[in-house]
């Protein structure tokens, strides 16, 4: 339990109760069953499990795109993912979920504790920047993947995320943002703010230029045109660096004699919940529908649908 609350008992139960509109039972339930998860899958040990060899790592990291580029002005650590150039597709299933739970327990188990005792106040949450530069229709194949990896987090991680910005959107996310935006709860839609252009101008009324993620620092800027240090999706950036000592420190703390195996570290993957999957299938049936009206144009006009 102590992974879970990190000495803010308080403040995690009202991230549960948020989670189920304050009722009780409802939150109570849901707690239950993140400790059970935790319990099945061994959640508690997986900073404990790198992913080896380095240059797999490095696969997952150069197509799981996601990193911290710093804090807010009030703390709160920001955390960059580049939607749209995430591919999924140098590694299992498994070593992206694993992945990505290692990042959140870092987060909740190192980053916070540390930024709350730097502050002298409970820093619980995060913010999240999403980068859509080079959304294309071929994100179709991607939903399901990350419909598992938004589950575990509503179900096990929930309220972390203070806000989330939305930056590069071309048409196509307009396009889906239109019909999803109806399905999610009011409580998620207010967290939710898609910021003009590149989002600089934005970002910077909450953090300090340094802690731009790399892809806000100027207009027509996308994920990949930076120096490999100060790109926060790559291996080679500071973050990364700590995140992936921290866990190889770790394996040979808790199996010192042990060379590091390789292998994924299995987590049970949740069912979708009934609204990730309402979601799913509108994201789908809409994109189905750029396609078909791309397939037209292109018959017409000789357009390439991954050019959109």
């Amino acid at each position: 339990m102590q992974n879970v609350h990190q000495g803010y008992p308080a403040e995690t139960l009202v991230r549960f109760l948020k989670a189920r509109e304050w009722n009780v039972v409802k939150a109570h339930k849901m707690l239950l069953e993140c400790l059970q998860w935790r319990v099945q899958s061994d959640i508690d040990d997986i900073l404990a499990k790198p992913i080896v060899p380095t240059e797999l790592y490095r696969a997952v990291r150069d197509s799981q795109l996601i990193g911290m580029s710093g804090f807010s002005r009030e703390g709160l650590p920001v955390f960059a993912n580049g939607v749209g150039l995430s591919t999924f597709d140098k590694a299992s299933v498994h070593y992206y979920v694993q992945s990505h739970i290692q990042i959140n327990e870092y987060r909740d188990r190192v980053i916070l504790p540390s930024a709350s005792k730097k502050h002298g106040r409970p820093v619980t949450t995060c913010i999240k920047v999403l980068d859509m530069t080079g959304l294309k229709l071929s994100a179709l194949s991607q939903i399901k993947l990350l419909t598992i990896i938004s589950t575990i987090d509503d179900l096990n991680y929930p309220e972390k995320t203070n806000t989330y910005y939305i930056v590069n959107a071309p048409y196509i996310f307009s396009a889906c943002w239109k019909v999803v935006k109806p399905l999610l709860q009011e409580r998620t839609r207010k967290k939710i703010q898609v910021l003009p252009g590149c989002g600089r101008d934005e970002l910077l009324k909450i953090m300090d230029f340094a802690s731009l993620p790399h892809f806000c620092r100027r207009e027509g800027s996308g994920s990949s045109r930076h120096s490999e240090n100060e790109n926060c999706f790559s291996l080679d950036h500071p973050f990364h660096q700590q995140l992936y000592n921290y866990i190889k420190q770790q394996s040979l703390i808790t199996e010192p004699a042990q060379p590091i195996k390789q292998g994924s570290f299995h987590v049970d993957l949740p069912d979708p919940a009934a609204g990730g999957t309402e979601i799913a299938k509108t994201l789908e049936s809409e994109l189905h529908k750029i396609e078909n009206r791309n397939g037209l144009s292109r018959s017409f006009n000789g357009i390439k649908i991954d050019d959109e």
